[in-house]
């Protein structure tokens, strides 16, 4: 009398997709560990007794379409710049002082050249605006 059974079960594991799975995991942490700055240094800052945070406000120089000169807004010869410039960082006691530059579109490199010029002798980190372009169809 034979009581075993002539099929037995046997439990088995796919691990045909094992391969894909582990590649694209691979992959994933190869482009995500490319995207991490390496080079940061991280550093415990020392605490301040007081938190007032000083806010810098940046000189403005405008040169409009018409190629008229404005420095916050006060219009100013182009031959004054630089005097103008030179009394605001002074009369405002700026350590590193922000000059913001606007200079219509319309207008030649050379004004804008002039300018930094300007900046460069008196040591004035020197920002350009730009406007955001816009999309088409949105």
């Amino acid at each position: 009398m034979n009581l075993s059974r002539r099929h037995r079960l046997t439990s088995h594991v796919e691990t045909g997709s094992m391969n894909d799975i582990m590649f694209f995991l691979m992959l994933f942490f190869l482009i995500v560990s490319t995207m991490v700055n390496p080079n940061v240094i991280k550093l415990l800052l020392p605490n301040a007794k007081s938190s007032k945070q000083v806010m810098k406000q940046p000189i403005t120089v405008s040169v409009d379409a018409a190629g008229a000169y404005f420095v916050n807004k006060k219009p100013v010869q182009p031959a004054d710049l630089e005097t103008e410039l030179t009394a605001l960082i002074g009369k405002n006691n700026l350590d590193t002082p922000t000059v913001v530059l606007r200079v219509d579109a319309s207008q030649n490199v050379q004004k804008l050249v002039d300018i930094l010029e300007i900046g460069n002798r008196l040591k004035i980190k020197m920002v350009m605006a730009t406007q955001a372009q816009q999309v088409a169809g949105k």
